[in-house]
C-alpha cells in the first residue's frame, strides 16, 4: 500500500510523558523438565498437578497437548501437530513413533483444572483442561494484533506495548484530545486503488483510538473512507461514539457511529463499510480548484455515550470549525 501525505492539526498536543513499557509477558510457558516427560501407567503413582501440566507440554512446540497425544515406545510424548513435523521420529530418543496413543495421559488431563494461559495479563479464570483452549481463543486478556494498516505487521501485545510500538516503530502521529481536524492530500486522486494514509492515534478518556483514512474501489466506484477503531475489546468500544465530517462550498457529509474494536481487523472494518465513505467526485468537489489534487479536510470528535446529554462532558465540547 502507498502512504500519502497528511497535514494534521489537533486540538491538543501530546503532553503525557509517562513511559509506556514494552510487554514482557510470555504467552506460553516453557517446560524445564522434558527429559522426564515419561508416562509410566504401571507405576500407580499419581503426579502433582504441576508435574502433570509439565507432562502435557509438547517438548517440540511447548504448547499444551490435546487428543490425540502420541508417544514413542519409550514413553516420550508429543502433540499430533508436531508428530508430522518431526517425520515420525521421537525428538527425545530418536526412536520411531509409530501410531501409539498415550491414553493414560489423555485420561489424566480430563481431571485437571488449570488457569488461563493469559493469567499473567490479568485473566483470573480457571477451566477444565479440555475447556481451557476454547476459552483462550476468546479471552479478553489475550494479546492484540498491531492495528497498523500501512503494511503487514505480526507484532502482538497488550495495549500499552502496542501504543509504544506504533509510536516508536511505525512512527504514527500521536495526539491527545477528543476532537480532531485533519487534512488529507493526494497528488493524483484518479489513482485510488489501495492508497492508505498514515495511521493517527488519539489518547482520549484514558483510552486509545486509531483513525484510518484510505482509498479503494467499492465495486466499480472509486471511494475514500475514514473510520475509527478502539484499542480495546468490543464491549468497551460500545461505551464511545464518534463523528466524522467532511465538506466544502456549502455542502457537508456527516458520519456518526461506534468505533470498532481492534479485535476486528482493519480489512474487516473497511470491507463492512462501517465508516464515512466519500465518492471520488464528491471528494474532488470538496477539494475545490481544478480537481487535479485531493485536499480533503476531515474533522470529528469522540465522546462517551452518557456524556452526550451533558453529564460530565465539558472536556468534549465539539470544535469543528
Amino acid at each position: 500500500m502507498d502512504l500519502d501525505s497528511m497535514d494534521c492539526t489537533s486540538t491538543m498536543d501530546v503532553t503525557d510523558d509517562e513511559e509506556i513499557h514494552q510487554d514482557r509477558h510470555s504467552y506460553a510457558s516453557v517446560s524445564k523438565h522434558h527429559s522426564n516427560n515419561n508416562v509410566n501407567a504401571a507405576s500407580g503413582l499419581l503426579p502433582t498437578t504441576t508435574s502433570v501440566h509439565e507432562l502435557l507440554e509438547c517438548p517440540v512446540c511447548t504448547n499444551s497437548m490435546y487428543p490425540p497425544i502420541h508417544q514413542c515406545h519409550n514413553g516420550h510424548t508429543l502433540c499430533s501437530t508436531c508428530k508430522n513435523r518431526v517425520h515420525n521420529r521421537c525428538p527425545t530418543c530418536r526412536q520411531e513413533l509409530g501410531d501409539i496413543r498415550c491414553l493414560a495421559l489423555e485420561k489424566v488431563a480430563e481431571s485437571l483444572e488449570l488457569p488461563c494461559k493469559y493469567m499473567s495479563l490479568g485473566c483470573p479464570e480457571i477451566f477444565p483442561y479440555y475447556s481451557k483452549l476454547k476459552h483462550e481463543t476468546v479471552c479478553n486478556f489475550r494479546p492484540y494484533n498491531c492495528p497498523y494498516a500501512g503494511s503487514e505487521c505480526s507484532v502482538m501485545g497488550d495495549i500499552p506495548s502496542l501504543v509504544a510500538h506504533l509510536r516508536d516503530d511505525h512512527k504514527v502521529d500521536m495526539h491527545s484530545g477528543c476532537t480532531f481536524n485533519h487534512r488529507y492530500v493526494k497528488s493524483n486522486p484518479r489513482e485510488v486503488e489501495n492508497a492508505t494514509w498514515m495511521l493517527t492515534v488519539f489518547h482520549c478518556f484514558g483510552q486509545y483510538f486509531c483513525l484510518h483514512f484510505e482509498a479503494f474501489q467499492l465495486g466499480m466506484a472509486p471511494v475514500y473512507m475514514a473510520f475509527l477503531r478502539f484499542m480495546g475489546d468490543e464491549t468497551e468500544a460500545r461505551n464511545y461514539n464518534y463523528s466524522l465530517e467532511v465538506g466544502g462550498y456549502g455542502r457537508k457529509l456527516i458520519w456518526e457511529g461506534t468505533p470498532r474494536s481492534v479485535r476486528d481487523s482493519h480489512r474487516k472494518v473497511r470491507d463492512s463499510h462501517d465508516g464515512l465513505i466519500i465518492q471520488r467526485n464528491m471528494a474532488l468537489f470538496f477539494s475545490g480548484g481544478d480537481r487535479k489534487e485531493l485536499k480533503l479536510r476531515v474533522t470529528g470528535r469522540i465522546w462517551k455515550e452518557q456524556q452526550q446529554s451533558g453529564e460530565g462532558g465539558g472536556a468534549c465540547i465539539p470544535n469543528l470549525s
